[in-house]
């Protein structure tokens, strides 16, 4: 064998080691744990018509929520592509959600203008309910003639 020759195997031989290297190296990195890239608190979305629906699916978001533990927050308000109205609420733990509650209306009778009011008061009520041992609620609504709006929420047993 020349000198030649010889230097090309050794040359070749390195050259495989260094690749073999390299692969067992690329294979040990692909066997670490997964890395968590996001996270996302759940989400339930409700179509609703009317105010009334729009109370039940708090009610159910609450229920929903319930079984990780979580609230419901309200995330939007919008449209779906028929035009329908939605609303999105996000479980968020108890921790974060717990935010210092108004001052209840002992004759649970708000007025409100908005969605996002008419949800506010629903949850006030609710927890009201909730805290005189009294879960079950219903609510009458009723249109004033400034156009706002005037709900009444009453506690029951069941």
């Amino acid at each position: 064998m020349n000198t030649h020759t010889h230097h090309f195997m050794n040359v070749a031989f390195i050259t495989t080691a260094a690749i073999a290297a390299l692969m067992t190296a690329s294979c040990a990195s692909t066997r670490s744990s997964p890395q968590q890239v996001d996270v996302s608190n759940p989400t339930v979305t409700y179509k609703y018509r009317n105010d009334e629906q729009l109370i039940e699916a708090n009610q159910r978001a609450m229920t929903f929520c319930d079984q990780y533990q979580s609230i419901p927050q309200t995330g939007h308000f919008g449209r779906d592509s028929s035009g329908g109205n939605i609303v999105v609420f996000e479980c968020l733990p108890r921790s974060v959600a717990a935010a210092p509650q108004r001052q209840f209306n002992s004759d649970l009778v708000y007025n409100f203008r908005t969605d996002q009011e008419l949800l506010d008061v629903s949850r006030d009520a609710q927890a009201h309910c909730l805290n005189s041992g009294q879960p079950e609620m219903d609510s009458n609504i009723v249109v004033n003639s400034n156009r706002s709006k005037t709900v009444t929420f009453r506690c029951s047993q069941r």
